[in-house]
């Protein structure tokens, strides 16, 4: 597989669309902040092994989801080309810059060791208030993937690819969680882009090597196109 570039390509992209919003989703789920006090430092310094795993989890599931992206950008080559390369890259921006967030975490668990809870929270907020943390890694880029990712899903919709509950499910998830306190109401938010996904990466890695390499040129009179693998949307 890794001397042929359409198998490689085809089988990380509905992989990686499988995998990584899967692993937001149990990130959340084991994640002790979401269960317990959610100052993190209280939380983090209660079960310090599970707010490790979490770390992990979420790291990964963002790092990975700016790699899956582009297999999204790849089905929209011929159709909607311009929402799909400005909404994957908002996405790719988006969730690299999320990744990098996550460094915080052993600091806020450190600094619960160390400090009460007040002083603790002291700390990270004037860390974290500095004009370059803000500027550099904060506002706005770590929401950018959370709108950028919709609006690529419902690209790849209009191109045919996928039904139309897709994009819709993946908004009313990503998005909708900001309506709620981070918590258990998260989780139904966070599982609901699993199946959205997941169902986008099943459907590449089920596509075949013909169908993926038809994307990467324009169609030439009686070649394959796209459009005859469109009609196998859910």
């Amino acid at each position: 597989m890794l001397n042929n570039h359409v198998t490689f390509r085809r089988v990380v992209s509905g992989a990686l669309l499988v995998v990584a919003p899967l692993l937001q989703a149990l990130a959340v789920t084991v994640d002790p902040g979401t269960w317990g006090d959610d100052r993190e430092a209280v939380s983090f310094g209660a079960n310090p092994t599970l707010a490790q795993v979490q770390s992990a989890l979420y790291h990964w599931s963002w790092l990975l989801m700016a790699v899956a992206v582009l297999g999204l950008v790849h089905l929209t080559r011929q159709r909607n080309t311009r929402l799909g390369h400005v909404s994957g890259a908002l996405t790719v921006l988006g969730y690299s810059s999320l990744s990098g967030m996550l460094i915080i975490d052993p600091v806020e668990w450190w600094l619960g060791r160390h400090y009460s809870p007040e002083r603790a929270q002291q700390i990270m907020d004037e860390m974290l208030d500095l004009p370059i943390t803000v500027g550099a890694f904060q506002m706005p880029w770590i929401f950018l993937g959370f709108v950028g990712l919709p609006l690529l899903v419902a690209a790849v919709w209009r191109t045919g690819f996928v039904g139309w509950w897709a994009p819709l499910v993946v908004a009313a998830g990503y998005l909708g969680s900001f309506a709620v306190p981070y918590g258990p109401l998260t989780l139904p938010f966070w599982y609901a882009p699993v199946v959205a996904l997941g169902w986008v990466g099943v459907k590449i890695l089920r596509m075949g090597d013909e169908a993926w390499a038809s994307y990467y040129a324009m169609a030439a009179p009686g070649r394959t196109t796209p459009d005859s693998y469109a009609n196998t949307t859910a």
